[in-house]
């Protein structure tokens, strides 16, 4: 039987979710950037709950395997790393499957930071790092009433891709030397 080229299509959807426990003694990074408070988030990498789901969003959406395979928790190279190098990463496949992402969504659920007053800086972080105009990040935070989640943070997020239009293919004109 012949193999079928599927045609991909003009636009995708991912979602991507994290989770991770308040721990003392860790510094706080949500979205690249770093944050005041008692508490950092636990993980193997710098605990960014909010990079990790965007870089999982990205990743679903073109059906590649999700962070916790290209980044395993068990290599101790990832140990205490920069989430921005999972975002980069995850970034650069979208743009080798044919996508440029459109924009992300993002909810944030957690008792406490206050994530108000670094909303905008998250914002513009995560545009930075998708190369994205700030008004196609948004961000949303929500406290876990009632759900006796006190001691971690959770990301929801949801980003668009659209297919980047084809190179142009056309040949790049030549001046012929006149020979004398």
């Amino acid at each position: 039987m012949p193999v079928h080229k599927a045609k991909q299509p003009p636009r995708r959807i991912g979602y991507g979710f994290d989770s991770h426990e308040f721990r003392r003694g860790v510094p706080l990074k949500i979205g690249g950037v770093a944050i005041e408070h008692a508490q950092g988030l636990g993980g193997h990498s710098d605990g960014d709950v909010l990079l990790h789901a965007i870089t999982d969003a990205l990743l679903g959406a073109i059906a590649a395997p999700d962070i916790g395979a290209l980044f395993p928790p068990s290599d101790p190279q990832w140990k205490g790393a920069d989430s921005l190098v999972f975002l980069n990463e995850a970034r650069k496949r979208v743009h080798a499957a044919g996508y440029a992402v459109a924009n992300v969504d993002a909810s944030l659920i957690l008792a406490a930071p206050k994530i108000g007053p670094h909303a905008a800086a998250i914002r513009a972080r995560v545009a930075q790092a998708l190369r994205l105009p700030r008004n196609c990040v948004g961000l949303k935070a929500k406290t876990p009433e009632g759900l006796n989640l006190e001691n971690a943070a959770i990301a929801q997020v949801v980003a668009l891709l659209e297919k980047r239009p084809a190179a142009k293919q056309g040949r790049r004109k030549t001046r012929r030397r006149k020979r004398t």
